[in-house]
């Protein structure tokens, strides 16, 4: 069979049977990818029947994984990265350290050289891009809080990761590598110094370079008006940028996609992007998991099952539980340490690719690569379900644990409106949900016309960061009764919420309306047809996003205060210093 036939035959035939396993697992209430795994298996080596090529898959797979990490990036900022950074850096290098011990301390246990068992560690310390994201979506919280420090954490991981494949090379003699070391004529520092210039200046062209060209170009092509040039644009962008970041500056694929989609999110046309690219990324999505299950040689079950059982308890619960102590360490919630640990709770592409070095630099044995697929698979089938148990669990472990129930009790003051603020300023004012760039944007246009606004958020960081300029702020969910409340969302003339979110925002009005039935309420909609349905089912007044969004809404808002004129002076104002910039004048 010719290599184009390879090609189509594996993606007609592993499509079909995930497509017919996913949708029996969504039947049986399993997660669809479940089915998508077992499709991977059946179609694999190890099993009878057809067999696709694995070479091709495992390509297609790190697609989806660029595109996967490109639609992440539209939505995560640099600001969200900073926001993060204390708990992500030292949670995740601690977290890699700690769950590499564990797997080093089992190897060696094993009766595997302490090289050999310090390699396995490390490939069950790092967590799958995929998984993560994906785990985050199916439950719209990829945007929350405790989503953003949970992907925070994954790229600190993937920059780890970059860095212990370019050092492995270097330093397999010393972990029992029988290879000859032809990198040895560089001393360790330099080999350390070289790949971190790399990595940042990666970063720092992306975001000195790529920040300006990239908005600009797609820009243009937005004007010629050809949809297709405008989605081969976007996959240019995204898998492009990844390969020629991985080629020139030896970073993964994942975080040249990321860095490649947060730089473009600076584009009035991201959100557009994002929709142009999410069925490619749906659809290789899908083949990573094919992949994953292709490569899983099911004998290892039966052979070393105790050696599996023990590597699935590192991966789930010791890594899982390092993460979650780590966050409780950091005085964050109970909820978002039980996430995190949820998220991290399984191991994927990065894994592979160290197992597969370890094997090259004859570091690792064939056995540690059964046993890191094996771990692989299962985790990543288990941890839908452990997402599943975040609820139960949190209740579970408050039941019986003190030191978590003063957690819950311990009031934070950053959720609690300052007694400072005067009962005029909480009465008939605006309650805004979200600081993200839309927010800020609102936020700035609504106290422009002296306007009385409350801003929920669910980032501590940034609402310590609007207290220090005097904004009134409330730090927490808006879904929660208490949060809105300490909002006096009962005296506010509007909610305007401003994520795009809809389960989310539907959730928060919801609440609101049963706190106060009769406020309006402003969100931002995915297209015409979902603004129509909102109003339509008396949720909210919705605007399709575009560059005018912040602006459409503060209209409305404005025109609800009866201070149409006021607004309409304000912006001839502005329209004239913006004339007078253009002419010099200023």
């Amino acid at each position: 069979m010719s290599h184009s036939f390879s090609l189509i035959s594996t993606l007609a035939i592993g499509f079909a049977i995930a497509w017919a396993l996913g949708f029996l697992m969504e039947r049986i209430k399993v997660p669809a990818l479940v089915g998508y795994l077992l499709a991977g298996i059946i179609i694999s080596p190890a099993t009878p029947g057809f067999v696709g090529d694995v070479n091709i898959a495992s390509e297609l797979s790190e697609i989806g994984v660029m595109l996967l990490m490109f639609g992440v990036g539209l939505h995560f900022s640099m600001s969200d990265l900073i926001r993060v950074k204390n708990i992500a850096v030292p949670g995740a290098i601690l977290q890699m350290g700690l769950a590499t011990c564990l797997g080093a301390v089992l190897a060696h246990f094993w009766g595997w050289p302490w090289g050999q068992s310090i390699v396995f560690g490390m490939c069950l310390s790092c967590a799958s891009t995929v998984v993560l994201l994906k785990g985050l979506e199916s439950r719209g919280i990829l945007e929350s809080g405790d989503g953003q420090i949970a992907v925070g954490w994954l790229v600190v991981e993937d920059i780890m990761t970059v860095l212990i494949l370019v050092l492995l090379p270097p330093l397999a003699s010393l972990l029992g590598s029988p290879l000859q070391n032809t990198e040895a004529s560089l001393p360790l520092w330099q080999i350390i110094g070289i790949t971190l210039a790399q990595v940042f200046g990666f970063i720092i062209l992306m975001l000195v370079v790529g920040k300006r060209l990239l908005p600009w170009l797609l820009r243009q092509v937005a004007k010629t008006g050809s949809r297709e040039l405008f989605t081969l644009s976007v996959l240019v962008f995204a898998i492009g940028i990844a390969y020629g970041a991985a080629q020139i500056f030896h970073v993964s694929f994942a975080l040249g996609a990321f860095f490649s989609g947060m730089v473009m999110r600076e584009s009035r046309y991201s959100h557009r992007a994002a929709m142009e690219s999410l069925p490619l990324r749906d659809a290789f999505a899908v083949i990573f998991f094919v992949g994953v299950g292709m490569m899983f040689d099911p004998k290892v079950l039966y052979e070393q099952p105790l050696h599996v059982l023990a590597v699935l308890a590192i991966i789930i619960l010791g890594k899982g539980l390092v993460a979650f102590g780590l966050v409780l360490l950091f005085r964050y919630t109970l909820h978002t340490a039980l996430t995190v640990e949820a998220a991290l709770a399984q191991i994927g592409e990065f894994s592979f690719i160290l197992a597969a070095l370890g094997l090259q630099l004859k570091i690792l044995p064939q056995e540690g690569m059964s046993l890191v697929l094996a771990g692989a698979i299962i985790s990543i089938a288990l941890n839908p379900f452990a997402f599943a148990t975040i609820g139960p669990a949190r209740d579970f472990i408050k039941k019986r644990w003190a030191f978590a129930r003063r957690m819950d009790a311990r009031i934070d003051p950053m959720s609690l409106m300052p007694d400072s603020v005067g009962s005029d300023i909480l009465h008939g004012h605006v309650v805004l949900v979200g600081y993200g760039e839309k927010g800020k944007i609102i936020l700035d246009e609504l106290l422009q016309r002296h306007l009385s606004v409350v801003v929920v958020d669910d980032h501590h960081a940034v609402v310590e960061e609007l207290r220090e300029k005097k904004v009134n702020s409330i730090y927490g969910d808006a879904t929660d009764p208490a949060i809105l409340i300490q909002a006096h969302i009962h005296e506010a003339a509007i909610l305007v919420l401003a994520i795009d979110n809809e389960i989310l925002c539907r959730k928060i009005v919801e609440t609101a309306k049963i706190l106060r039935p009769t406020i309006e309420t402003v969100m931002p909609a995915e297209n015409e047809e979902d603004a129509k349905a909102l109003k339509a089912d008396g949720v909210a007044q919705a605007f399709v996003p575009d560059e005018l969004l912040a602006q459409a809404i503060v209209q409305f808002t404005m025109s609800r205060f009866g201070k149409e004129s006021e607004d309409q002076k304000i912006r001839e104002e502005e329209a004239e210093e913006q004339k007078a910039i253009e002419r010099g004048a200023l």
